[in-house]
């Protein structure tokens, strides 16, 4: 059982939903990222979500694309994101760690590492999990196989135009959870309908029977709230990020801390 698996199964029997909040590495600094996730793991955060920085992010909007672009002016790339999961895992060996990224950092990673060099070294830092927005799922059952073999999970999106074919490939391969991306849109766009949230979900539940995360417009407490009614997961990014772009070393973990705590204090309120 991975370890993100085990979260959920533990979160499951204390009838208390997973909080997901996703962090862009390097930003607003490299040095900054450490104390921000610790901070967030003291809010209430149960599995972190690691941003990869990529130049040409098609699912991110504005607020993560600036983050992207400022963390590889900070020359932060795969090989340092690795670095900040194997820092994290020297005071932290149970909070789940998911990257989050592209295909293209992935593949040169391997070109310059030699082949499958990404999972193995993933693996060796700590990493429990991986979500590759461009990877289609009926060409991923060799790299989910290799992940599954040390115990990591492919994770992937799932959208409100996903049509029951893509729904089953999704299910066929995926493990850990399932990200539903909740807008028609990028990252941060938007207002998020709760109840196309709440009709939506049953039909991926039709064929997915892991926990399905929702994610994309969830800004505050209520909603976070309305959407932990229904999914088994909330996932929190676009907000975080603009929260804490001007902050720092000092304050920084302070305002994940802070906001994370407010988010998981709505979520675990009882109707």
């Amino acid at each position: 059982m991975s370890r993100i698996q085990h979260t959920f199964k533990t979160l499951e029997s204390s009838g208390k939903k997973a909080l997901i909040p996703y962090l862009m590495t390097g930003f607003p600094s490299l040095q900054a990222t450490q104390g921000l996730l610790e901070g967030l793991v003291e809010g209430g955060a149960d599995i972190l979500e690691l941003g990869i920085p990529f130049s040409d992010p098609m699912a991110d909007g504005p607020v993560i694309q600036k983050a992207a672009e400022l963390a590889i002016a900070n020359q932060v790339g795969l090989q340092e994101v690795l670095g900040v999961v194997k820092t994290f895992r020297e005071k932290n060996n149970t909070t789940p760690v998911v990257l989050m990224g592209y295909a293209n950092p992935i593949e040169k990673y391997d070109l310059q590492h030699g082949q499958n060099a990404f999972v193995s070294h993933a693996h060796a830092c700590g990493v429990d999990g991986v979500l590759i927005v461009d990877y289609p799922p009926n060409e991923c059952v060799e790299f989910a196989a290799q992940l599954k073999q040390r115990s990591m999970d492919l994770i992937f999106l799932l959208a409100p135009t996903s049509t029951e074919t893509r729904i089953r490939e999704v299910a066929a391969v995926a493990s850990g959870y399932v990200y539903y991306v909740s807008l028609k849109g990028v990252t941060g766009a938007g207002n998020l309908n709760t109840d196309e949230v709440r009709d939506m979900l049953p039909k991926i539940r039709k064929h997915v029977h892991i926990p399905v995360g929702v994610g994309f417009g969830i800004r505050d407490p209520q909603t976070a709230q309305t959407v932990s009614r229904v999914a088994d997961a909330v996932v929190i990014g676009s907000r975080l990020i603009d929260l804490i772009k001007d902050s720092t070393l000092l304050s920084g973990p302070q305002i994940a801390r802070t906001f994370m705590a407010s988010i998981r204090a709505a979520m675990d309120q009882k109707i």
